[in-house]
């Protein structure tokens, strides 16, 4: 048995490679992908050959190619392996850390039935995750102000999600006007572009002195920088993008220290793999919060996409994936592979 799936064969390229199948041993399921979302900020470091930086790492390393990447999917259960309880041939499912194939090979571990839900919205619930985690860590309380600085995938999901937690007003932020347009219509009450002389003095007059939580997604200096002066005294500020480099010229006296602003690291990783508590909730369990949220109506994450492509055309989304400044929000449908 054969799946097709995408490969970045070498730097800036993708192509759609068939590849054996393999089948799933104890604790594991195979999963026919219906729908997988690309994660464009990490796909393109992915892509172009970005030596991979982590925290943990004594230093970056060089990228190895071939490379795959597509960690947001949805689809059935085609195969359950020995031991498997929790999932029965048919079963409706969302996954997380998968990637880009027509049929995945995981841990049960690594998903959640999706019942009636749509395969578009599901393949969106493992990036909604991470913007999730770090609202949770920055404890919103209903009424807050808050600011999301960057409108690519997570931050618009950001939006969406502040919004259903009940945070007013919400400012989104990103010198793209297309990006503002988008985001007035995905939950941001305004939009502001981070370029404008009287940015921040708006940002602090909408929010009457300042916003209460913070979410940055740039990942730049630039964008902590420009976060940091729309906070209110004791704000809190969630590190969603990742800050790779450390290379940041921020006055942290003024803009951190006297204002007694929290810095709070958000990697989607810094979270427990069992036992869920205030703040900190295993993938798990928020995949399991998403799902609710979607079938209750709090949340419409498929709204926010923007493009939808067989994977046959992954070779043409990848090139632009590398040299498009602006990149929209792309899901691949697998159903429409031949």
């Amino acid at each position: 048995m054969k799946s097709k799936n995408i490969v970045f064969v070498e730097p800036n390229v993708a192509k759609l490679i068939e590849e054996d199948i393999r089948t799933p041993k104890e604790d594991e399921i195979l999963v026919k992908i219906a729908v997988s979302t690309i994660s464009s900020g990490t796909e393109r470091a992915n892509l172009i050959g970005s030596k991979t930086v982590a925290w943990d790492l004594p230093e970056a390393e060089e990228a190895i190619f071939p490379r795959r990447l597509g960690y947001s999917t949805a689809g059935v259960v085609e195969q359950v392996g020995e031991g498997v309880t929790r999932f029965k041939v048919g079963d409706r499912v969302a996954l997380w850390w998968t990637t880009h194939n027509q049929y995945v090979t995981i841990s049960e571990n690594n998903a959640c039935l999706i019942d009636d839900i749509s395969f578009e919205d599901a393949a969106i619930f493992h990036i909604a995750t991470f913007p999730l985690a770090a609202i949770r860590k920055c404890r919103l309380e209903m009424g807050e102000s808050a600011i999301v600085m960057g409108m690519g995938i997570l931050g618009i999901v950001a939006l969406q999600l502040l919004k259903a937690a009940g945070a007013a007003p919400i400012i989104a932020v990103d010198p793209d006007p297309i990006k503002r347009e988008k985001a007035l219509k995905c939950g941001a009450d305004f939009a502001l572009n981070p370029y404008d002389a009287d940015f921040a003095r708006k940002a602090k007059e909408i929010t009457n002195g300042g916003a209460k939580v913070g979410i940055e997604v740039t990942g730049i200096g630039a964008g902590l920088d420009g976060i940091l002066d729309c906070m209110a005294h004791f704000g809190r500020v969630a590190l969603l993008g990742c800050t790779r480099d450390s290379n940041f010229n921020i006055d942290y006296y003024k803009k951190v220290h006297g204002p007694g602003i929290t810095l709070i690291g958000a990697h989607t990783m810094a979270r427990p793999h069992h036992e869920s508590h205030s703040g900190w909730w295993t993938t798990q369990d928020d995949m399991l919060a998403l799902k609710k949220l979607t079938l209750f109506g709090r949340l419409n994450l498929s709204e926010l996409i923007d493009e939808t492509h067989s994977p046959e055309k992954a070779t043409e989304i990848y090139t632009r994936l590398a040299t498009e400044k602006t990149f929209p929000l792309v899901q691949f449908d697998w159903r429409r592979l031949k």
